[in-house]
């Protein structure tokens, strides 16, 4: 009985972390590997003091990379506005803006809590169907698996992270977690968290 205790969590973590990878194989890309599309969208997570923390500044790094190759013509920045550490989405934006990119080319997402969250309102709040979606190596398979079972053409693009390696693997062990939750999501087919009506900011954007 108590080897059961054990072994079922083992059996689900695993089964659920082989799920991801089957569900993003051959759709993730180093930055200068990473093919077209119209849209990158950039995942959100903590800011101090209103400016993106290590991880954080990795994603936009590659996300601004995208689009001044020429690889996507718009950013979705989808974080949390009214997070623990600060407005995501703010930050995300005034970074952009600060590597050159045009602000009427970035669209905000104050609602995208999760991951599902911003792949699900990606798909039927901003209408997006093509996009690549820019995190790190160890999350960046999970990001891609839940994208592209909302429905979108999803190709994903590892971000830098210029961070310790308590940090590093902090986020590992977190992603490892995560994995159970993201296959019960694409399960369940939930809505998010926010539901808003259809945005076409990404269209105009998009329409420049």
């Amino acid at each position: 009985m108590a080897g059961a205790v054990v072994v079922v969590p083992v059996v689900v973590l695993l089964g659920s972390m082989a799920w991801v990878a089957a569900a993003s194989a051959g759709h993730v890309y180093d930055p200068e590997d990473a093919p077209e599309a119209p849209v990158v969208i950039v995942l959100g997570a903590k800011v101090k003091d209103g400016k993106p923390m290590s991880f954080l500044a990795g994603r936009l790094d590659v996300g601004a990379q995208m689009v001044r190759e020429g690889k996507a013509r718009a950013v979705l920045v989808s974080g949390d506005a009214n997070g623990t550490s600060g407005n995501e989405i703010a930050a995300m934006t005034d970074y952009l803006v600060a590597k050159g990119i045009d602000r009427s080319l970035i669209v905000g997402d104050d609602y995208g809590l999760d991951t599902y969250d911003t792949c699900a309102r990606a798909a039927t709040t901003f209408g997006v169907r093509k996009a690549l979606i820019v995190s790190q190596g160890n999350h960046v398979a999970r990001a891609v698996a839940l994208c592209r079972d909302a429905g979108i053409d999803a190709d994903g693009v590892k971000g830098d992270c210029d961070c310790r390696f308590i940090t590093v693997a902090r986020n590992t062990v977190r992603e490892w977690l995560a994995s159970p939750k993201a296959v019960v999501d694409m399960l369940s087919s939930r809505d998010p968290k926010v539901v808003s009506d259809p945005d076409d900011s990404v269209e105009r954007a998009l329409a420049g």
